[in-house]
């Protein structure tokens, strides 16, 4: 059995059991500030293993992360009319939620990754043409839940560009193929979210791990376009780009019982957070944002596996925020409201925030999320705050 190096903040009972659990089968395992309960591993989680990799600890969304771009411009150059009528623009160039709606259509999809021989380890049942096909349509796309582009300006009034997203289907589909291969079940097969882990010298785990790169190369390539875009549309030109997954594995070295060994390390909603490596993270629709910075070596950092929160984490799931509803579109209907209003969604994000906000569902509201500050202080001297990013236009998908 591993051992659990350190659990940063407070959690309730059953993220703890999930967090032991995962330490069950890790050689060790800690537990970010912003941690909640999640499939099999919690979210905010961080595991090393012997040469394994876990499936569900990497998640369905494989290599979703965060990117943040520094732009040339400043925020006061630009008034509250023309920030309406740009986050208007970002909101019909960009696409998000299901599917590609956008006008936009010089997504990078002749990308070296759509020429990568792991494209080659798909089984036949994976009908790899129409994988590709998608994979390609929906490059550039940001998609829906907790995913945005947002604009920012920071403590000296520079305008910053954020986005979070992961891998769209192609990393949906890879993990759950590889989840249903596990239980000896065929490519496709929906099966029980359940422990998998896949001993990278075996031609399984070797076939997952390669594809779990292309996913991360994809996820990558989408964020750094579509945060590009977003820049072009301002008018600005990029000074300085932070990118980081949250939801991957790496190849690293960490102190395991005192000494140095060579794990895998499975981030599950957490940041990579070495000495002196930048990272964003992303507070709620209506909270400040921050770029960190890795601190030096010391205890707590090797205690956290070299890591640090992903966000702000949820306090409610999504049905307890916007209740249940029925039907799609205009013939949705709620049939059990939730904690959270549209009223209190628009005082806190629009009336006192002053967030020019397109889309966002009531799932995603800031009610549903613990307050980054607080979060941060939790994590301990793991991280530095390099700049405290405000939000002046915050698109996602909304409720439909």
């Amino acid at each position: 059995m591993g051992r659990i190096t350190r659990v940063f903040g407070q959690h309730d009972e059953k993220t703890l059991i999930q967090l032991e659990d995962v330490a069950s089968r890790a050689e060790a395992a800690a537990l970010m500030a912003d941690g909640h309960v999640g499939y099999v591993m919690p979210i905010g989680g961080v595991a090393a293993y012997a040469d394994k990799v876990s499936v569900v600890g990497v998640g369905f969304d494989i290599a979703c992360g965060n990117a943040a771009i520094r732009t040339d411009l400043r925020a006061s150059e630009f008034t509250r009319k023309e920030w309406e009528l740009l986050a208007d623009e970002i909101a019909s160039t960009v696409s998000f939620g299901v599917g590609r709606t956008n006008r936009a259509d010089d997504a990078p999809d002749e990308h070296p990754l759509f020429s990568s021989d792991a494209w080659s380890l798909l089984p036949r049942a994976a009908n790899v043409p129409s994988l590709l096909a998608k994979a390609r349509n929906q490059l550039g796309t940001v998609g829906s839940g907790n995913h945005y582009v947002d604009v920012f300006a920071d403590e000296e009034d520079h305008v910053w560009v954020g986005v979070h997203f992961g891998s769209r289907g192609l990393g949906h589909t890879i993990a759950s193929g590889f989840l249903a291969l596990s239980q000896n079940k065929p490519w496709g097969e929906r099966v029980k979210e359940v422990e998998a882990l896949l001993d990278l010298k075996t031609p399984l785990g070797d076939d997952y791990w390669q594809l779990m790169e292309l996913a991360g190369e994809y996820a990558y390539a989408g964020r750094e376009w579509v945060a590009r875009k977003v820049v072009e549309i301002l008018g600005g030109h990029e000074k300085e780009l932070v990118h980081n997954h949250h939801n991957f594995a790496w190849r690293e070295t960490q102190h395991v019982e005192g000494e140095p060994r060579e794990v895998v390390v499975v981030r599950k909603g957490a940041t990579p957070a070495f000495p002196g490596q930048k990272g964003f993270i992303g507070g709620s629709m209506g909270d400040d944002a921050v770029i960190v910075r890795g601190a030096g070596e010391s205890g707590d950092q090797s205690a956290a596996l070299y890591s640090t929160v992903h966000g702000a984490g949820r306090v409610m799931s999504r049905t307890q925020a916007a209740g249940k509803s029925k039907g799609w579109g205009r013939k949705r209907r709620i049939v059990a409201p939730g904690l959270v209003s549209e009223e209190m969604l628009k005082k806190w994000v629009v009336d006192e925030k002053q967030v020019i906000l397109r889309g966002g569902g009531l799932d995603e509201a800031p009610h549903a999320y613990r307050r980054l500050p607080e979060v941060l202080k939790a994590q301990g001297e793991t991280i530095e705050v390099l700049h405290t990013l405000r939000p002046i236009v915050v698109v996602m998908a909304g409720a439909d």
